[in-house]
């Protein structure tokens, strides 16, 4: 198996509903994201991708479309707290976004998960992410502890 790996790049602003420390006040950080993928290498002289495992740039239009461009520049809050009935929350922030769960790095990175292993080929697995919300602090998700 050979493993490929593309590294992402989105600025967000987050809360934590309900949190004993800072991060219950909206901030924001700049997050990496790295992806990695695995599988064979296409053995078809017929096919354009022949010698891919998957093209860098099909990678980074399903990373782009389920995370990065949904939530570059974003404010992401817990649809369940009271933030979603803050008066004029939408006129003072253009793109809102709820979630179903607390915004945590390691939450993020579940979904993340979901979502990028829903749009991959048949013959390309979801090996890893990794997601980092400063330059020190990250989470980690393998397959392989699966």
């Amino acid at each position: 198996m050979i493993r490929l790996t593309k590294i992402f790049n989105f600025e967000m602003a987050h809360a934590l509903y309900g949190y004993d420390g800072p991060c219950k006040n909206i901030h924001g950080h700049s997050y990496e994201l790295e992806v990695t993928i695995g599988g064979t290498p296409l053995d078809d002289p017929s096919n354009p991708k022949h010698g891919m495992v998957m093209d860098f740039s099909d990678l980074k239009k399903i990373v782009k479309d389920q995370i990065v461009d949904r939530l570059d520049h974003a404010l992401l809050l817990n649809g369940n707290s009271p933030h979603r009935n803050i008066p004029e929350l939408d006129s003072n922030f253009e793109k809102v976004v709820f979630t179903d769960y607390q915004p945590t790095c390691e939450n993020m990175l579940i979904d993340f998960k979901n979502r990028i292993m829903l749009m991959l080929p048949g013959h390309v697995r979801l090996i890893s992410l990794k997601l980092k919300e400063t330059p020190t602090s990250y989470s980690e998700w393998h397959a392989i502890d699966q």
